[in-house]
């Protein structure tokens, strides 16, 4: 099984990547939220460790903004911190099992060989809203008869916007989703991408579906596509 294993003590990190490799896993090691986005980008894994207390982003905004792009991966949750508030802000964020340091081996591996029996949800193989198609597996994109070439960031946030049609989304909603981080305040970087995405999904003179809530968010529409803002 793949582990991707989120822990930024160097030393815990390569003790605990040698115990699962010896199990037979194969285990990934980053020191950040962010790597690990990246990580999961580029692969999928059966299992997610993940330290409460990371630098930047923390263990909960990284495992909400996770569930937030519909990723069902089973999540082990460590931290030091034994207070029942911070076991159930973990487990609401959508952990599926919490671990507090220290922590014995044996029990550690226990969690991780019973989260890994446990059924994987089925996850969609392509989402479809009006005439665009994504397929999940092979990150492809097409509306109507053309494809539709998106990099990563615009792929991400045409999938976030797929899983939610109908749906009026803030632009907070946005950046937790899509980039797992608070921006300030100030920045436009959601209204840039949104027009980057709609500039490829318009390409052949399509009407819009991503349509804009003045003083709300943006929705997109899953029936009915109204006229272009200028």
């Amino acid at each position: 099984m793949r582990i991707l294993l989120i822990e930024d003590e160097a030393k815990l990190a390569r003790f605990v990547a040698r115990s699962l490799e010896a199990e037979g896993h194969v285990a990934v090691a980053v020191g950040r939220a962010e790597e690990a986005q990246l990580a999961l980008a580029e692969a999928g894994f059966d299992l997610i460790i993940l330290d409460l207390m990371l630098p930047g982003m923390d263990g909960v905004q990284f495992c909400r903004a996770l569930r937030a792009r519909h990723n069902l991966t089973p999540i082990l949750m460590l931290t030091a911190r034994r207070g029942v508030k911070d076991r159930v802000a973990g487990l609401d964020s959508g952990a599926d099992d919490y671990l507090t340091k220290p922590f014995a081996l044996e029990e550690l591996l226990a969690r991780v060989r019973a989260l890994l029996r446990r059924p994987r949800h089925a996850q969609p193989i392509e989402l479809r809203v009006a005439d665009i198609v994504v397929d999940v597996q092979t990150r492809r994109v097409r509306r109507g008869d053309r494809e539709v070439p998106l990099r990563a960031r615009e792929y991400a946030l045409l999938h976030y916007f797929m899983s939610n049609p109908d749906r009026v989304l803030t632009r907070p909603m946005i950046e937790e989703a899509v980039w797992g981080y608070d921006f300030d305040c100030a920045t436009n970087v959601v209204d840039v991408y949104i027009g980057l995405l709609r500039k490829k999904l318009e390409a052949a003179g399509e009407p819009r579906v991503i349509q804009t809530l003045r003083g709300m968010g943006y929705v997109l529409r899953a029936e009915g596509c109204g006229a272009r803002e200028e």
